[in-house]
């Protein structure tokens, strides 16, 4: 089992909503919310309006996971400022969905979490085995549904955003090498095989055709660099050598 190296936080609110929480579902939540705290947002209430006995806390209100069957929702106040947070939750089979939407702006981040990837359903009841992999669900949480510090609520990096800017990182640095980057494809792999294309061809999603090997003029027994030896054909561009070949002996396959 993977811990959380600080979840000193996390164990007083679990101890403090424990009675009440009967199924995986209510776990999630539980650290979904321990990290709004961490990120300086209190909880001002449950539901989607405003109540009189709304009040900034660090807990989670009493009715917080009364509505389970069908929605969690809980709305959240910036500590230091007007930002206000509407927090909700849906079960939809093995997963928990997440959308946190800035009340102000409309703006919308969105989280998928795998309940049984950090969560033992039969240890509900003892905060010390419950959660699993905390580090990995705490990663998402921050990078895929919390407001990044110097961008308004609900503006998350795209992946693709992420893989641009990682490319022109490489492009200006040219004594850079594939192993320089842990998120860069095995050097043995096609860039077919990444489906955002960031060894130059298209990827598979964004080009099925395999943009990235050349198409006019193109003669396979030279091999094609650092992919393939002189002599190899790759499937399927055996029939385009025969096209432009007098001499159907010459091709090989």
């Amino acid at each position: 089992m993977l811990v959380h190296r600080n979840m000193a936080g996390l164990e007083v609110l679990y101890s403090c909503v424990g009675g009440s929480i009967s199924c995986p579902q209510d776990a999630v939540v539980c650290f979904v919310h321990w990290e709004m705290i961490k990120s300086g947002y209190r909880c001002i209430g449950s539901g989607d309006e405003p109540k009189g006995s709304d009040k900034k806390s660090e807990l989670l209100p009493a009715d917080w996971n009364s509505n389970r069957e069908e929605l969690y929702s809980l709305r959240y106040k910036a500590k230091d400022s007007e930002t206000q947070l509407l927090l909700k939750a849906i079960s939809v089979d093995s997963t928990l969905i997440f959308n946190l939407m800035n009340s102000g702006t409309q703006q919308v981040s969105d989280l998928t979490v795998n309940i049984s990837d950090h969560v033992e359903a039969d240890q509900l009841q003892t905060f010390d085995s419950v959660f699993k992999d905390t580090d990995s669900l705490s990663e998402k949480v921050k990078t895929q549904l919390l407001p990044a510090q110097g961008r308004a609520p609900g503006q998350r990096t795209s992946r693709r955003e992420e893989e641009d800017e990682r490319r022109r990182r490489e492009d200006s640095d040219p004594s850079a090498s594939p192993s320089d980057s842990p998120d860069r494809d095995p050097p043995h792999t096609g860039a077919d095989l990444d489906p955002f294309g960031s060894r130059g061809g298209g990827g598979m999603i964004l080009d099925p055709l395999r943009s990235g090997y050349p198409r006019s003029g193109f003669d396979p027994s030279t091999g094609i660099p650092d992919i393939l030896p002189p002599g190899a054909v790759p499937q399927g561009l055996a029939s385009t050598r025969l096209d432009q070949s007098d001499d159907p002996d010459q091709v090989r396959e």
